[in-house]
C-alpha cells in the first residue's frame, strides 16, 4: 500500500517546480510508461550531466506550478505518466530526451513549451536537432575572431612589405 503526498509535501513539490520554472527557457514532457528503473536512472544521469532538471511528477501538481507562467499552455498536454525535463538551456532537455528516445522506444516525447509557445513532439524533435548553446557560442566566437585575425595579419603585412622593399633596395645598390 502506498501513501500519497500530504498537503505540505504537495506544496513543497509545487514550490520546487515553480522555482525551476522561474529560470527555465523550456519544459519538455515525455511519457515513460514501461521504462525500467535502471533506464530511468541512466536517463536522469544524462540529464544531470546536461544541467537538466528531470523528474517524474504528478500532473496536477505541475499544472498548479505552471499556472500564471509562460508555460501555462502546456497544461493541456499533461496527461498520463509523464517525466518533465526543465532547463535554462532551451536545447538541452530536448536533446537529452530525444537521444534517449532513439534507443528506448518506451519513452515517448509528447510535447514541450518555450515562453508562450507550446510544441508538439515534432517541434521538440526539431528543437533537439539545433546545436547546443556551447556550439552556438563557439561558432559566434569564431566568427567574431576572424575579422580580428585578418586585421592583425594586415597590420603585420605593412611592416613586412616595408622591410622587404628596403632589403630589395639595399641589394640593388650593393650590386650597382
Amino acid at each position: 500500500m502506498t501513501l500519497g503526498l500530504n498537503l505540505d509535501d504537495k506544496k513543497a513539490v509545487v514550490a520546487e517546480v515553480s522555482a525551476e520554472l522561474a529560470n527555465a527557457q523550456v519544459v519538455i514532457v515525455a511519457e515513460y510508461r514501461g521504462l525500467e528503473v535502471g533506464q530511468v536512472t541512466a536517463l536522469r544521469a544524462k540529464a544531470r550531466e546536461s544541467g537538466v532538471y528531470l523528474r517524474v511528477l504528478k500532473n496536477t501538481l505541475v499544472r498548479r506550478a505552471v499556472t500564471g507562467t509562460p508555460f501555462e499552455g502546456l497544461a493541456a498536454k499533461m496527461v498520463g505518466p509523464l517525466i518533465y525535463g526543465i532547463s535554462a538551456d532551451p536545447v538541452a532537455p530536448a536533446k537529452v530526451l530525444q537521444d534517449f528516445a532513439k534507443t528506448n522506444d518506451k519513452l515517448v516525447i509528447t510535447g514541450g513549451a518555450m515562453h508562450g509557445y507550446v510544441m508538439d513532439a515534432e517541434g521538440v524533435k526539431a528543437l533537439a536537432s539545433l546545436p547546443s548553446r556551447e556550439q552556438l557560442l563557439a561558432t559566434l566566437l569564431g566568427t567574431m575572431q576572424a575579422p580580428v585575425a585578418k586585421f592583425v595579419q594586415t597590420l603585420n603585412e605593412v611592416p613586412g612589405k616595408f622591410v622587404r622593399t628596403v632589403a630589395a633596395l639595399r641589394d640593388s645598390r650593393e650590386t650597382a
